[in-house]
C-alpha cells in the first residue's frame, strides 16, 4: 500500500474526524462513495490546494502522485454552506479555493489560515461563528436513527438540502464502507453479509462494486489501495 493514514475523532459538533495521509509512491487507488463534506489541504512539491469535495455516490478510481501530503477535516452529516447547495458539490463537482501565499487562502470573502491537524476544530468554529457552515440538526438525527419528530418526507427534504442526496442513499453508502471495514478486518463475506445488513452475498457484491469498485473478495484479499476508511456504524437500508 503506498497511502499511509492517520486520523482521529473530534469533540466539535461540526467535525466528524481529522484524518492525514501521505503518498509513499504514486499509483492508483479506488476512491469510495463518501456522504459527508471534506474540506481537504493537498501539498505536493511546488503546489499547495485548499478544495471543498461534496459528496461522491460511486466508486472511482484516482491516480496519486508521489510525495504529496493531504489534510482532511471531516464534517459531520448534516454540515452544509447555506449559500452553497450540496447538491452542486456532488460528484467531483468540487470547489478549489483560491490560495494566498502558502499558507492562507480565500473562503467566502476572508482570508484564512491553512488549519493543520491539531488545529481543525478552532478553524472550524470560526467558519460557524462567522456563518459560514451550519448544522442541520434534524440530519444529525436522523443519522443516529431518531426520525420521531419528523414526517418522513421532512427528513427526505432536510436529507436533500444539507447533503445533497436522499437518507436512502446516504445509507447505503455507510453500509458499504462498514462492510469494506469488516472484511478488512478478516470477518467472511457471508457474515458481512449478515452484520452489514444485506439480503444476500450477490446484494453485497452489488452494492460493493457500485460504491466502493471492488468485490468482497477482492477487498478481503485487500490487495488495492482504497481511499481513507475508518470503522462506522452504519444503520441498515433498503
Amino acid at each position: 500500500m503506498f497511502l499511509a493514514f492517520e486520523d482521529r475523532p473530534s469533540p466539535s459538533p461540526f467535525v466528524e474526524r481529522v484524518w492525514r495521509c501521505r503518498s509513499l509512491a504514486g499509483g492508483r487507488f479506488h476512491s469510495m462513495a463518501e456522504g459527508n463534506l471534506e474540506l481537504v489541504v493537498t501539498r505536493l512539491p511546488g503546489l499547495t490546494a485548499v478544495t471543498l469535495r461534496g459528496p461522491v455516490t460511486r466508486a472511482s478510481l484516482v491516480d496519486c502522485p508521489p510525495q504529496g501530503e493531504w489534510l482532511a477535516i471531516r464534517f459531520r452529516p448534516g454540515v452544509h454552506l447555506p449559500n452553497q447547495p450540496t447538491a452542486l458539490l456532488l460528484d467531483h463537482n468540487n470547489l478549489d479555493l483560491p490560495v494566498i501565499g502558502r499558507e492562507r487562502f480565500w473562503f467566502q470573502g476572508w482570508a484564512w489560515e491553512i488549519p493543520a491537524f491539531d488545529t481543525a476544530e478552532v478553524f472550524v468554529e470560526r467558519l460557524a461563528r462567522r456563518g459560514i457552515i451550519a448544522r442541520d440538526a434534524a440530519v444529525g438525527a436522523a443519522v443516529e436513527g431518531d426520525t420521531q419528530i419528523l414526517t418522513r418526507r421532512s427528513v427526505q427534504r432536510h436529507f436533500l438540502h444539507a447533503m445533497g442526496m436522499t437518507p436512502g442513499r446516504f445509507r447505503q453508502i455507510e453500509r458499504a464502507r462498514q462492510a469494506v471495514e469488516l472484511l478488512q478486518s478478516g470477518t467472511s463475506i457471508l457474515d458481512a453479509v449478515h452484520d452489514a445488513g444485506y439480503f444476500d452475498q450477490a446484494h453485497l457484491t452489488r452494492s460493493l462494486r457500485l460504491l466502493i469498485g471492488q468485490t468482497p473478495l477482492q477487498i478481503l484479499r485487500q490487495q488495492a489501495q482504497l481511499s481513507f476508511l475508518y470503522k462506522t456504524a452504519a444503520k441498515n437500508s433498503d
